[in-house]
């Protein structure tokens, strides 16, 4: 089951995030296929970035692996309002930009981590752009 639990006063499709979600645990063949979304203010994430990386700034997407009593996969937090300045910035439209973020949440929780060598962020980029196009082409 994957669960959305929307903390602001964005309008964001439910339905569109749950098939973003669906199309990268079935292409990373993921066993676990329980996962929350959460949607969260600039706010809220900015104290959660500070608290688990130490950044004292907004992001558009942190992710929570669930703990080992916990049958799900975890918990990807994403920013709508940080997404909606990002897609203006890199010249995308707001749904293209959430469904790459969600992915990014993750493939992290899948044990992908940009941040350990350029392989790994090649490899996590490619698959993020496979994605993509199966969802937006679909």
């Amino acid at each position: 089951m994957i669960g959305i639990n929307n903390l602001t006063k964005e309008k964001v499709d439910g339905n569109f995030l749950k098939r973003v979600a669906k199309i990268a645990l079935k292409g990373e063949n993921s066993k676990v296929a329980d996962l929350s979304i959460a949607l969260v203010p600039e706010k809220e994430i900015k104290k959660l970035n500070k608290k688990y990386r130490k950044e004292n700034k907004p992001t558009d997407v942190l992710s929570f692996e669930a703990s080992e009593f916990d049958l799900s996969l975890g918990e990807v937090v994403i920013c709508p309002e940080r997404v909606k300045k990002d897609a203006r910035e890199f010249g995308t439209t707001f749904k293209k930009e959430l469904a790459l973020v969600l992915i990014h949440g993750i493939l992290h929780l899948l044990g992908y981590d940009h941040e350990k060598g350029e392989r790994q962020a090649r490899e996590m980029e490619a698959k993020q752009k496979h994605y993509l196009s199966k969802i937006l082409n679909s």
